[in-house]
């Protein structure tokens, strides 16, 4: 059953969301391999060379890939608009923020400030091209309903986001003089909460009751959620601009409120689910709110003393729960349903009434997907353990971060194929009389 309000016919080919979310899982495997290279050292500062580049393998080569890959499917099926020529747009944008996100994590690394100008260019093309293309679609939806306000409001945040990395870009490549702290502080803010925390929030009032059959979020939340979280941005940047550091803080402890605000609710929600059969997705939503609701309360805890809130490990410890525990857990409790979700559904299209399509947990079964979960809890409890004892937990966490990885990649991989082969061998046996002699 198809939820009201959802337009699948308008639905882009499969191909255009599954490009992303196929490359995705491999930057986890090289994020693995940068911390088993890089070593304990990697956990001793965020500010780091080797951080910087694992941080940004991490938020554009997984996270951004798999956030526009959604997008690109969504806008169509939620919002009823089409973002023109689909396959030429997911193209320009998946080919240069690839190559980018490599260049840029590279450049980082070994400071070289000819890749980073190569980067600055390719993830330029790859954003602008992403920008202009959601933009217009989302400013052409017929109904300004909470989820299209919100998505509007995370492409806002996707905007600042890339303005100020840009701006970042002009001291890594050009030398350019700026306050580079506060310029990345702004930029990590903005990209954690002004375009991460509301696209997941976007997406979950759509996906959260209709895959995993909860009542539907509050109506005033909906509409409060996102301009609350954007004006909060806004103050937080012009105080924080203007050094007026005491108001800062509170404008930034009205944003970890609000944060915990939607975890919170969204937890009660997946609490009411009306489906009592176990789904083995679950688990990964629920890890990735508790870390988000961890986060809020790490932030405000450390805002009670300077010293806690300038300590490495608690800037690490903050990162490690946004990126591996929210992001990375959300990310991967929504592709599990989105991804054999779509290749059903448009195999249903092709297929109908020629032959059986498998179901949904047919194309990926539970057990692969409990697997890799216990992976990924793996990899996240050794990653905040080496914030403290880098020595020891190191080269664990990134084993297990890798394996975290390569599996979903394997799961989503065998999707992908099982899509392949059912639609190649229902198509029609070329007729031997019209071959030519």
């Amino acid at each position: 059953m198809i939820p009201a309000g959802l337009s699948l016919e308008q639905a882009p080919p499969f191909g255009v969301p599954l490009r992303f979310f196929l490359t995705a899982p491999w930057f986890l495997v090289l994020a693995a391999l940068l911390i088993l290279w890089q070593g304990p050292g990697i956990f001793a500062s965020r500010w780091s060379p080797a951080t910087l580049a694992l941080t940004h393998l991490l938020t554009l080569g997984f996270m951004a890939q798999v956030m526009i890959g959604a997008l690109l499917q969504m806008l169509p099926v939620v919002v009823g608009v089409v973002v023109p020529r689909p396959r030429l747009t997911a193209a320009l944008i998946h080919i240069p923020l690839t190559l980018g996100t490599l260049a840029l994590s590279a450049g980082l690394w070994v400071g070289l400030p000819p890749v980073f100008r190569l980067a600055t260019w390719l993830l330029g093309l790859a954003f602008g091209v992403a920008l202009t293309a959601i933009h217009i679609a989302l400013w052409r939806a017929p109904v300004a309903s909470g989820t299209v306000v919100t998505l509007r409001c995370a492409l806002t945040g996707l905007l600042a986001t890339v303005g100020l990395g840009l701006w970042l870009s002009g001291f890594f490549g050009w030398g350019w003089r700026l306050p580079v702290l506060a310029v990345a502080n702004l930029h990590a803010g903005w990209g954690l909460l002004g375009w991460t925390v509301l696209l997941v929030a976007g997406v979950a009032y759509q996906v959260v009751p209709m895959f995993q059959i909860t009542p539907p979020y509050p109506p005033r939340f909906v509409g409060a959620f996102a301009l609350l979280v954007s004006g909060l941005l806004v103050a937080w940047s012009l105080l924080l601009a203007g050094g007026w550091e005491t108001a800062a803080r509170l404008a930034a402890s009205g944003l970890a409120v609000a944060t915990a605000s939607f975890a919170g609710i969204t937890l009660y929600l997946l609490a009411q689910r009306r489906r009592k059969i176990g789904d083995a997705s679950l688990n990964y939503w629920r890890l990735s709110l508790i870390s988000l609701l961890a986060a809020a309360g790490l932030w405000l805890w450390a805002q009670a003393s300077p010293a806690r809130a300038q300590a490495p490990q608690i800037e690490l410890a903050l990162g490690i729960l946004m990126i591996a525990g929210f992001a990375l857990g959300v990310i991967n409790g929504m592709m599990y349903k989105i991804v054999p979700f779509l290749a059903w559904f448009h195999l249903q299209a092709q297929l109908f009434g020629r032959i059986k399509v498998p179901n949904m947990k047919q194309l990926l079964p539970d057990a692969a997907i409990r697997r890799q979960w216990w992976a990924y809890l793996a990899a996240l409890l050794l990653l905040l353990a080496a914030v403290l004892y880098p020595s020891l937990f190191s080269v664990p966490a990134a084993l297990a971060l890798g394996v975290t990885g390569a599996w979903l990649g394997f799961n989503l991989t065998q999707v992908g194929l099982a899509y392949r082969r059912l639609s190649r061998a229902a198509e029609p046996a070329p007729d031997p009389s019209s071959a030519g002699v």
